[in-house]
Order: structure tokens, then sequence, then C-alpha cells
């Protein structure tokens, strides 16, 4: 029997060959061996382009080539010094991009592995979470409901487990998997339900499979990722400005050609023209600003990591700016996902209790009296349901610990499985109730599953020759199923009078902002203990009902505001119960009954889409919804023009996640299927980091904004100065080189350093930006085209003026190019802000661009004063009055503004002095 067809052996066969069992998994020492043997579970990725070859290629521009192609004409007659300055200029550009590309890239590669998969193994005898290109061949996989599968393996335990295996069989409907049978040799893929594989969804259920194939080795091995593919995608934004480019070459190109032949005509040297044209080809096409662009993204995308926010997708960055509606799960995501409970009702009496967190430190008081929870039975039996109707896991400093190492005082609490859960096993552990004990006596062998249309969880134990079901889920779900109340004693119908009693005691929790559980149980046969169904879970016998609170976030509340007054609606939609629900939105303040409605998930049902999308813009709280309503409400909002960020962690939730706009994936809740239909993650599960990727994402854009208005601003006033000369009839106020060497001081770290540029601290005062909206709205290409203007003649009048008063074209030419490069070097400071003046937004509060104004202008003064330089360069020493002349021309507005401000604080400060 070949090693590679499992599903023809038995489970116990597979765990054998792989020296492992499924309560123990492997030992540390035994994954490292097998790691060197098998490698990491990983798919072998395409040849990433090395870096010289990225280097190559920044030389491979048209533009370059035809520049590299003139230094050798001047090479060859004899123009050496130009040859060497033009090339060397040519390299230093060439670096710049290669820089600027390869940080893009490593961006990149970091957000790939923070978005990589984890997956659930048992090792040492312990649950653990692990990076799934960690695991190896003998592994024991633990599977729920979302995963998504890292491996092939073998099953050796399942209740009630479906596949989706869409990805390898193209059968849509999820498959049922059992570990019993084995299979014929020639059976199909589809056909072997004791198989899981690589890349197929668990959708029910849960179970352990024993992993036989890693990375290329599995089914799936030649399928590259979703998340590296992502990367690659070029976003809106630069589509757009490539688009642009194509039209400013060629608008560049016909411009340059008039200078060259208006140049040649006036009888200017043939070779001398063609050069300056090329240079001034190279100077103003804005061939980087794509590059430019991508790097911008890159860097906020780092930023938005540091702020847990983890982008997957590129074009989400843009999108954040224009979100209009963010709808939020309410449990982890506005509040704190530390579910504790506080109130226990057994139908005779209602319990407080104390304590916070997953501490098992609290007290059981009775009419404000502490009592001992043993004293009443059924209080026990209520608990002792909620310990053993329960996955979660109570650890201390993440290890399971019992006996009298639980008595002690120096470890934090934690819970590894559903808070809910969580909180369940705590307030049964305050009464000295533990899973493992009971379980000494009793034995699980079988569950149904928790899911979210069902609304409840089952499990089966045997205890001796009985068998019992426990069941546990929301109070009307469970009421419906009940045909007895339990007193702690007997067993006695259910009669309307409990029903009321139990509906008033719930409403009273709900409007307490509790979440409420039911637990329920009764008696069953062998034969259903055998074969249980959702038919088991009736007639049973009503135990009790528990409250517990998840707190709101204090950072949600924060951000909700900072949302209102940006303009974005918040909207929560929970599976809670209405009262719950709006009590918390309340307290967030994102819920206002006489302005806005809440609608539960029935409601929803009895809505057509029409009359969904007319009132969608008034409900700020959905409760009691299964995520199929997500998918609807997300297509209400968009009907209504609204750019919606949806949140999910269940693999239900991955439809609605993909249909909205902005699908936001919760990192420590969230599935591996959810994660990979969103374009964000969150990394802490937590409202506010949303908010703040809102905020970075409309400070992305702002940046990318001023570098396009500084670079092509100084291009306009590059082009203008040399095309009016050649129209007046001057001579060329620029040679060639010089024009290089402003490309480079003035287009290479000012733009970049505006590309990191701190946002407005207004900037969540701020309406959503319109997605359709032109990267030249809002009056910044009349911004472009005026100080392109500005730039052009003041260049000009300092050139013309020293040129005719002076007769020294030498100097002329000097105090052109330092107007040239002083103009930009002012103007990159107004580029800041499009709302405040230099001064008002702050002239020092970004150092980065400090830091490249002060390099680029020692740069330009070195090719005045440094005698090699001046010679490469044709430059003459300036004096101070040439420097004065200089500057008051290129920092006329700057000036302006300055005295402006000045004056305006004086007299502001004086006004408030007299009143």
């Amino acid at each position: 029997m070949d090693n590679d067809k499992w599903y023809m052996r038995t489970a116990e066969d597979t765990l054998r060959f792989w020296d492992t069992s499924q309560d123990e998994g492997l030992s540390t020492n035994e994954v490292k061996t097998r790691l060197n043997k098998f490698g990491f579970n990983e798919m072998t990725e395409k040849a990433k382009t090395p870096w010289w070859k990225q280097l190559f290629a920044q030389f491979q521009d048209f533009m370059v080539l035809i520049l590299l192609g003139a230094t050798l004409i001047s090479a060859f007659l004899g123009e050496y010094v130009d040859a060497i300055t033009i090339l060397a200029i040519v390299i230093i550009n060439a670096i710049l991009g290669f820089v600027q590309e390869f940080r893009a890239e490593k961006s990149m590669q970091a957000l790939k592995k923070l978005a990589a998969p984890t997956v659930r193994v048992i090792r040492n005898g312990m649950l653990q979470q692990i990076a799934a290109k960690e695991l190896v061949p003998g592994d024991i996989m633990v599977l729920e409901a979302g995963d998504k599968l890292s491996a092939d393996g073998r099953l050796v335990a399942a209740q009630g487990i479906e596949v989706e295996e869409a990805a390898l069989t193209g059968e849509s409907l999820p498959v049922r998997k059992t570990p019993d049978k084995i299979y014929l040799e020639n059976s199909p893929l589809g056909d072997r339900k004791n198989m899981v594989y690589a890349g197929t969804v668990v959708t029910r259920g849960r179970g352990r499979a024993v992993a036989c194939a890693t990375g290329m080795a599995t089914e799936v091995g030649f399928i590259a990722g979703m998340i590296q593919e992502s990367a690659d995608e070029a976003t809106p934004l630069e589509k757009r400005l490539e688009h642009l480019g194509r039209w400013l070459v060629w608008g560049c190109l016909a411009i340059c050609l008039v200078v060259v032949i208006t140049g040649v005509v006036r009888g200017e040297p043939l070779f001398l023209m063609c050069m300056a044209g090329i240079s001034l080809a190279v100077a103003a096409i804005p061939e980087g600003l794509p590059a430019i662009v991508t790097v911008a993204l890159a860097l906020g995308v780092q930023r938005m990591i540091k702020r847990n926010a983890i982008v997957r997708k590129l074009p989400a960055v843009e999108t954040l700016g224009c979100t209009t509606v963010i709808c939020s799960d309410k449990t982890g995501t506005l509040t704190q996902n530390a579910m504790t409970v506080k109130c226990i009702f057994t139908g005779m009496n209602t319990y407080e209790l104390t304590g916070s967190g997953y501490d098992i430190k609290g007290e059981f008081r009775l009419n404000q009296q502490v009592v001992a929870p043993a004293a009443d039975k059924q209080l026990v039996n209520c608990l002792e349901i909620a310990a053993l109707c329960n996955n979660s896991v109570l650890k201390r400093n993440s290890v399971s610990i019992s006996g009298l190492w639980r008595k002690s005082n120096d470890s934090a609490w934690s819970i590894e499985g559903d808070p809910t859960e969580g909180a369940l096993i705590v307030a049964a552990a305050k009464a000295d109730v533990w899973r493992e004990n009971l379980e000494k006596n009793k034995l699980r062998i079988g569950e149904i599953p928790f899911e979210s249309d069902r609304r409840r969880m089952s499990v089966i134990y045997r205890q001796g020759s009985e068998y019992w079901l426990y069941t546990k889920g929301a109070p009307d779900t469970i009421a419906g199923l009940c045909k007895y109340y339990h007193n702690g004693r007997t067993e006695t119908p259910i009669s309307r009078e409990i029903l009321a009693k139990l509906a008033q005691a719930n409403d009273e929790m709900t409007s307490r902002s509790l979440r409420v559980l039911a637990v329920a149980g009764r008696r069953i046969s062998k034969a259903e203990a055998d074969h249980p169904s959702e038919n088991s879970e009736a007639n049973l016998a009503f135990l009790g009902l528990i409250g517990m609170m998840d707190p709101p976030r204090a950072e949600a509340k924060q951000a909700i505001a900072v949302c209102k007054q940006a303009g974005i609606k918040t909207v929560m939609i929970t599976g809670d119960h209405r009262n719950t629900a709006t009590a918390i939105a309340r307290e967030l303040k994102l819920y206002d009954e006489n302005k806005n409605k809440a609608l539960t998930g029935q409601e929803l049902d009895n809505l057509s889409d029409e009359e969904l999308a007319k009132v969608v813009d008034q409900v700020t709280v959905y409760a009691r919804v299964s995520p199929a309503h997500k998918l609807r409400i997300v297509k209400a909002l968009k009907k209504q023009g609204h750019i919606v960020a949806m949140t999910g962690d269940g693999v239900n939730d991955a439809p609605a996640v993909k249909e909205a706009d902005i699908g936001i994936a919760m990192g420590c809740a969230g599935t591996d299927v959810t994660k990979e239909a969103s374009a964000m993650i969150l990394a802490d599960d937590n409202f506010a980091t949303i908010v703040a990727a809102v905020e970075e994402g409309r400070g992305i854009y702002d940046n990318i904004r001023k570098f396009i208005r500084y670079l092509l601003a100084c291009n306009t006033g590059e082009v203008l100065t040399m095309f009016v000369a050649a129209l007046a009839g001057l001579p060329m106020p620029l040679l060639p080189v010089q024009i290089l060497w402003v490309n480079l001081v003035t287009d290479g770290l000012p733009a970049m350093a505006l590309g990191v540029d701190n946002n407005d601290p207004h900037i969540m005062y701020r309406p959503p930006r319109h997605p359709g909206e032109s990267v030249f709205s809002r009056g910044l290409s009349r911004k472009i085209i005026g100080r392109g203007l500005q730039i052009g003649f003041s260049t000009i009048f300092v050139f013309s003026l020293v040129y005719y008063l002076k007769e020294d074209l030498a100097l002329a030419r000097t105090m052109a190019f330092s107007t040239l490069v002083f103009s930009q070097m002012f103007h990159v400071f107004d580029c800041r802000s499009e709302l405040y003046s230099v001064f008002e937004a702050g002239l020092f509060k970004n150092k980065f661009l400090v830091f490249a104004v002060l390099c680029s202008s020692l740069m330009h003064i070195a090719v005045i004063y440094n005698p090699f330089l001046s010679n490469v360069f044709a430059t003459v020493p300036l004096s101070l009055t040439d420097w004065l002349l200089v500057l008051g021309v290129s920092g006329w507005t700057f000036i302006v503004n300055g005295f402006k401000y000045v004056f305006l604080r004086r007299y502001v400060a004086r006004a408030l002095l007299n009143r």
C-alpha cells in the first residue's frame, strides 16, 4: 500500500505510521526533526527578481536610454566632463528609484508574513496555535467551523464535521466527513470522506486529523496563495496617474521639441539643443510618480500595522478615505471580549456574582448577602451544565492547571476558546465546579455544534448506563424546546406562568446590558446518544438563565465620537437580544431611540430589499441577526450610495465581508476564510483600530496629493523656464547638466519626505471623500498651474534681469539655476497643507522634510562654490546681493505669508487683551 493513500488506512494505522496520538500529538524535539526532513509547510514561490536585475531595470526607461546615448556622444566629441557628470546623475537617480522600489517590495513581504494563516494543533499534550508553515506530517490538527485546512490529513475524530471542497472537486455543497470508513484505491478524491485537504474549508462541526502531507506534497501544492497575488494589484489611483503620465509625456516631448527647434533656428549648436531637450524631458516627465505613490501607500500601510490594522489589498487604502458607514460586530470589537457572568436566575432565586474578567475570585450573593452556592442544588446543576456544555479551556499563564495550583495568587487567568463559554467556566469555577472533576464520572460521547442559525449547542454524556443531553443557547430558543422545569429536585411540566416568569427575568437581565443564555437538559436513550440530531434537542427540562456582560471598550466610545465628526455613520450588528444591543449602543452614544432605529433579524426578514433600503439610513443597531443578514445590510447601504466597511469573523460572514467596499476581518477571532475575503485585518479586533485606519487612509491620500502638487508644479516651472526663453529669443537660461541637477536635488528627497508627512490634526473633522473624486479636485490643478507659472516666470525674470544689466551669461545662468532650485525648496513647505499656510501648519513639524531641504540646499551650494563642481556645472560664485535677489524672488510668497502670520497673531493677541 502506498504511503500517500491514507484514505485506504484506518485512523489507528495512520496514527501508528506517523508515531503520534490524537491526545498527545508530537513532542517539540520530534517537530524539529520533521521540519528538517520535510521542510516548511508552504508553497514554492516563483523565483524573486535578483536585486541586481531590479537595479539594471532602472536604466531601461526610454528617456534614460536616450540620455545614456547622449552621454556616449558627448564622450565621443571630447566633452568628457559633461559625459561623466550626466552619467553620475543618471546613476544616482537610478539608485534612488531602486531604493524606493526595494522598500515597497519589503513592505509588501512584511504584510504577507503578518497575514499568514495559523492552525491549531496538539503538541506535548497541549492545544497550541502555530503558524501554518510550521505544521509537519504527524501533527494532530484541531478543526472547527470556519477553519481553512493548511495540510492534507486523515480524520481520526469528528463530531458532525462538514467540509467545503469546491477548490478541489468543484462540488459546491459541503461534504459530510467521517473517520470510521476506509476506501478503495481508485476512489475519486471527492468520495474520500475520511480525508481533509489543504485549501478546503470546515463549514460545520469539529474534529481532529493527523497531517499526512504538507507544502508541495498536498493536493493543492501547485496553487499559489491568494495573499501572494494581492500585493501586485495596481490601485485605482496608480492607474489614473499612469494614464495622466502618458498625456504629460507627449505634452512635455512636444514642448521640448519646440525648445530644440527654436534654439537651433536662433543659432545654438544642434548637439547642445538636443542635449537640452533631452535633459528637459527627463526633468519634466514625472516618470517616478507611480513609484512614489506605491512607496507612499506601502509606508502608510506600515504605519497602519503599528496601529494594528493589516491591509491586505492596497486599493483599500484609498477606499478608507471614502468610507461613510462602518458596520461593526459588537462582541470583542465594540466591547472588551472579556465576558463576565453577573447574575444567574434559577427560577427560584436570582444570584448576583462578583469579580471581573476571567479571574476565578468572586462571590455569590442572594439579596445582597454572600451565600454558599453548594447550598442550592438548582444553582449547582445550572453551573455543571454550563461547564460541561462547553469547549473553552481556563488557563493560567497559558497553561491548563488543576488541583491546589488553582488556589495560587501569582498569575493571571485567561481563556482559550469562545469568550462566552469562558465566562461560564469562570462562573462555575467560582462555585468550585470544574469540568475535569465532573468528567471523572461522566464521559462526553457526542456533540451537536453551535451554529448561528440554530442559536444553541448540545453535548451528550454517558454516566454509567445513563445518557444525558445538555444544551445551552438563546433563551427564547431554549424555552421553545423545553417541556419541563427543573427546580433542583424534581421536574414539573412547564406552564405559561413559569414561561412568563422566565421571560420577565430575561427582560430584566437584557435591560441591564447583559447577554443571557439559557441552560437545559434531559436524559436520552442510547439510540439517541449513538445518533444525535437536532430532534434530540426536544422535551428538555429548563434549569436556569445566566446573564453576562461584555463591557464596552472605552476607546470604542471615543472612536465613535470621532466617526460622527468625520461624517461616518457607525452601525452595530450583533446576535444579542435587542435590549442588550440597544443598552450597549446607548452607552457608546451610538443609539438614541428618538432619532435612530433598531431592527431585529426577524424584522429584517419581514422587509423587502426596497423597504430595507428606505429605512437603512435610520438604523444604527441590528440585533438578533445571523451572518446571512449582513449581506442584505451591506447591499442596502451600497444601494443608498454609501461606501461600506463591514467587519466579520465567522465563515458565514465571508460573503458580506467580500461584498463590502472594505471587508474587515478579525485577526484574533476571525477565521481564515473571512481573512482571505477581507481587504483589511484587525490585529486586535478593536473598533478604534478601524477608525485609526480610516484616519491613516485619509492621511495617505493627502500625502499623495501633496507630492503630486509639488512634483507637477516644479516640473511645470522647469518646462516654462526653457519654453518661454526659447519663444522670447533669450539664450538658454539653463544648461543640460544644470537641468538634470535640478531634477535630482528637488524631485528626490523632498518629494519622498512629503510622502511621510504627519496627518493633519483636523483630518477627521472633514466629510468623507467621494470615491470618484479626481486627484486634482478641490483646486489642486489651479494651485499646480499657478505655482508652476510663478516658478517659471521668477526664473526667467532673474535670468533676464542679470543678463541684460550685467551682460554676464554665466552669472545669469547661475542665478536662474539657483532661483529655480530655491523656488522649489520654498514651495515644498507650502505643499504640506492645502488649508493652512506653512507657518500655521508648522514649519519644522516634518523633520524629514527639513532634513531633505537642507541636504538639497547644501548639494546645490556645493555646485556653486566647490571649484571642481562649479567647473562641471558651469557656475560662478554669487555675492550676498545676488543671493538676496535669488532668495527674495524665490520665496516672496513664503516671506509674505510669514509677515501675514506674525501680524495676525499679534492682532488677535492685542484684541484679546483689549476685551
